[in-house]
């Protein structure tokens, strides 16, 4: 495998490439009227897409919304980020906070209705590891 490319369908391709791209940096390396990739200016594996969700090239059955699903964005700094969002004026569904799992994020909500969890790696909490026989 070479790279891994979530297509989401959206009815704003605009408002979708906005969002990642203000927030995260993101670039767009293709646009058309019904299609937006965008990639990490840093790492070209990284990457996602917008489909226009009525497309002929989305199967009838597959022309909805997302839902249910969660985009996961590592980081070195959540907290520059975060920072960000908020002066952005981003909704933030859950704000900053350090999980005893070894995570500090916060969420957001993209224009498509789905999940974006901002994480950055931290030490599990003791309690954590022995719970689960990792330490």
């Amino acid at each position: 495998m070479k790279s891994l490319l979530p297509v989401i369908c959206s009815e704003s391709l605009p408002a979708s490439r906005d969002f990642y791209v203000s927030l995260f940096g993101l670039v767009p390396i293709f646009e058309i009227d019904w299609y937006i990739q965008l990639q990490s200016p840093n790492d070209k594996n990284l990457q996602i897409a917008f489909v226009e969700r009525q497309h002929p090239s989305v199967p009838r059955h597959y022309q909805k919304m997302a839902q249910g699903t969660i985009i996961t964005i590592e980081l070195e700094n959540v907290d520059e980020m975060y920072a960000k969002a908020k002066d952005l004026g981003l909704s933030i569904t859950l704000d900053l906070r350090d999980e005893e799992w070894g995570q500090r994020h916060f969420m957001s909500v993209d224009p498509n209705g789905l999940l974006v969890d901002v994480v950055q790696m931290i030490q599990p909490s003791q309690s954590f590891l022995e719970q689960h026989g990792l330490s």
